[in-house]
């Protein structure tokens, strides 16, 4: 199993930035690729931006990129997601997923979500 915690979100002002950290723990070695999502109210939860864990293949959605980068630790054990340029409508929960890698049964893990609020 693989746990996942999310830290990091909170209240800004819109044009500011926000570090948002996901921490794997538990039986880690197995895991390919990590993604943050965010759902806001009365909306599907979409993709943000992911990152295999090499370090080496970085993906992020179009309203994101430029303003957002995906990085990963030295430890290989916590993904960042530094937001700058921050507008009103990156408001939502923000979630972590990991992935396994299907060879090792690509078994997939959520974090509880952390919550990101711009003011305008």
């Amino acid at each position: 199993q693989v746990q996942l915690v999310e830290s990091g979100g909170g209240l800004v002002q819109a044009g500011g930035s926000l570090r948002l950290s996901c921490t794997a723990s538990g039986r880690t070695l197995n895991i390919y690729y990590v993604a943050w999502f965010r759902q806001a109210p009365g909306k599907e939860r979409e993709f943000v931006s992911g990152i295999t864990w090499s370090g080496l293949a970085k993906d992020y959605a179009d309203s994101v990129k430029g303003r957002f980068t995906i990085s990963r630790d030295n430890a290989k054990n916590t993904v960042a997601l530094q937001m700058n340029s921050l507008k009103p409508e990156d408001t939502a929960l923000y979630y972590c997923k990991a992935s396994e890698r299907s060879s090792m049964g690509g078994y997939e893990y959520w974090g509880q979500g952390t919550e990101v609020t711009v003011s305008s």
